[in-house]
């Protein structure tokens, strides 16, 4: 029953990387009811597993602060 959601894949490391998909990697996918799913590629580098994951929480919580 939710008409706003988000889900977040990436590779925070230290390992799991390839040339392809470098650690600090992180997709974001957004959806609102009756609106376009949006999507956010972000590339953090490789700031340490923690500090990536803060990274990806903080664009989170703003998509959804946006209503996106």
């Amino acid at each position: 029953r939710a008409n706003l959601t988000i889900a977040i894949t990436g590779i925070a490391g230290p390992g799991g990387a390839t040339p392809m998909k470098p650690v600090g990697l992180v997709h974001f996918a957004s959806a609102r009811e009756n609106r376009a799913i949006r999507h956010e590629e972000h590339r953090f580098g490789d700031i340490g597993r923690e500090q990536v994951r803060l990274e990806a929480v903080r664009v989170a919580l703003r998509m959804l602060s946006e209503g996106i």
